[in-house]
């Protein structure tokens, strides 16, 4: 290590304040992180791209500094779903140091990371007080039991007003209005269970009437209509 002749010519004083790093909460510990393998938990944030027309919601589960499991799920252009299919072979094995300076393809990915990882060496992770942390696998209960991502879509007009495309619950295929023409309720499929009784052999219209359903006020509505259509 090369010092300047300033520092080489001082004398030395002693520092006798050494408390260390300030101890973080991580699956019900409190820990003094020094280095990599010390952080853990689980958490989940988003990240935008450059333009900011897109975004990932990424969801990550580190035991030991090493990511163990990883969700990445994204909104914008058609690049990023195929960048997400990238992430998600390239996270998981890493440290989330590794991670932070990976190319994950995506500007919107790259953010979530390091969003992430900011909260997570600050022990702002969602599994802080859980003890033992969550067992790995937690990120698919995010998706629920058709793994799907929850996406909400909706579309409005001044002139015609609003349209609901996709909640939730899924796809919506018609929208349920009262005398004064306001939604009261909607119609949905559930693509993820259509897609598992269909892969379980039942026909194509079968599926999608067992996957029917509804909310709110369907059953008073004065009109019915298609929102992609009418």
């Amino acid at each position: 290590m090369n010092y300047t002749s300033e520092v080489t010519n001082m004398c030395s004083v002693r520092n006798g304040v050494n408390h260390g790093p300030a101890p973080i909460p991580e699956e019900a510990k409190w820990v003094r992180a020094k280095e990599i393998k010390d952080i853990s938990g689980f958490t989940h944030g988003v990240g935008w791209c450059a333009p900011q027309q897109g975004a990932c919601k990424l969801t990550l589960n580190i035991k030991n500094g090493i990511i163990e499991e990883a969700l990445v799920e994204t909104l914008g252009c058609s690049g990023m779903t195929h960048s997400a299919a990238m992430a998600s072979e390239i996270l998981v094995g890493k440290t989330i140091l590794e991670a932070l300076n990976t190319d994950l393809v995506c500007d919107a990915i790259n953010t979530a990371m390091r969003e992430l990882f900011l909260q997570i060496v600050y022990g702002r992770s969602q599994s802080a007080f859980s003890e033992d942390g969550l067992s790995i696998g937690a990120g698919l209960e995010d998706l629920g039991k058709g793994h799907r991502s929850q996406v909400g879509t909706c579309y409005s007009t001044k002139l015609k007003g609003p349209r609901y495309l996709e909640l939730a619950e899924g796809y919506v295929t018609k929208i349920g209005l009262n005398e004064r023409d306001e939604i009261i309720g909607y119609e949905y499929i559930n693509f993820g269970k259509m897609m598992d009784f269909i892969k379980k052999g039942e026909s194509p219209m079968d599926a999608i009437n067992k996957s029917s359903g509804s909310y709110g006020r369907i059953k008073d509505a004065v009109k019915l209509i298609d929102p992609r259509q009418e």
